[in-house]
């Protein structure tokens, strides 16, 4: 039985910054030549789709915006489900709120005002922020984390990413989030499946992170592959609950994972 589909995280695996990781072009062309079009799956919030494809383009990945899946695309997906008429309070950076505005989901700066707050990435958050944060929780709205990245890998060396934001928050206000969307979240899994069209157990899903690209492929149901490019090192594997079905050292080293084909049956 052969793959009939593959989930590519992004920062870590096939780029980092704005640069391609080392061997990622080898392993992609090996992807598409065993016929496989990827899907590119990022827990990064900050971009639409279009944007991500032209900066993939840039590191020379070319792919088709309709072929990404972001945590900006999970989240505006939940919040037009469940919360279709809220007010949002965001703590995000301009390209979340873009995605929004874009959706017609309404947003306010009034932390008294909101229906509904939700925490990202935010590289200006500051003193202010969490307290209107916490002033916005005090009535009991609900909590929702666009993804739960406490790290991300940069170009030269890893920085917080919202994680860090909404862990802040949270512990201000003490209480947890009520949903954190991105990987390995369900709402995240069930977009994915439903984009890739297609078995989960002729899948593969290839990432840097155990407790999210990992943890995403076992509950989605699909292999899964880890490299040593991003934030993973051995310790964190040998420490780590999840146990990835392949360990590479780079995204070039996939044909053997495709010749062995999939694993869960």
């Amino acid at each position: 039985m052969d793959y009939e589909g593959a989930v590519l995280d992004v920062d870590g695996t096939v780029v980092r910054g704005d640069d391609p990781v080392p061997g990622a072009a080898e392993g992609y062309r090996r992807i598409r030549e065993a016929g496989i079009d990827p899907l590119f799956v990022s827990n990064n919030p900050t971009k639409a789709p279009p944007a991500y494809a032209d900066r993939l383009a840039a590191a020379g990945f070319g792919v088709d915006p309709d072929r990404i899946v972001t945590a900006g695309t999970v989240t505006v997906a939940y919040l037009r489900e469940r919360h279709p008429e809220a007010d949002l309070f965001v703590i995000g950076e301009s390209g979340l709120h873009t995605q929004l505005d874009a959706a017609d989901l309404s947003t306010t700066g009034d932390a008294d005002a909101a229906d509904a707050l939700v925490a990202s990435i935010d590289r200006e958050f500051d003193y202010g922020d969490l307290r209107d944060a916490l002033w916005a929780l005090e009535r009991d709205i609900p909590f929702i984390g666009t993804d739960p990245d406490v790290v991300i890998p940069a170009a030269e060396r890893n920085v917080p990413g919202s994680g860090a934001v909404i862990n802040a928050i949270a512990g201000v206000a003490e209480r947890d989030p009520d949903v954190t969307l991105g990987k390995p979240s369900e709402p995240a899994v069930e977009l994915v499946r439903e984009r890739l069209g297609v078995d989960p157990k002729r899948c593969l899903v290839v990432g840097d992170r155990l407790d999210t690209d990992i943890a995403f492929g076992d509950r989605a149901g699909m292999t899964t592959v880890l490299v040593r490019t991003g934030v993973t090192d051995e310790a964190r594997l040998a420490a780590s609950a999840y146990e990835p079905d392949y360990v590479l050292d780079s995204l070039s080293a996939i044909g053997r994972v495709l010749e062995a084909g999939p694993k869960k049956r």
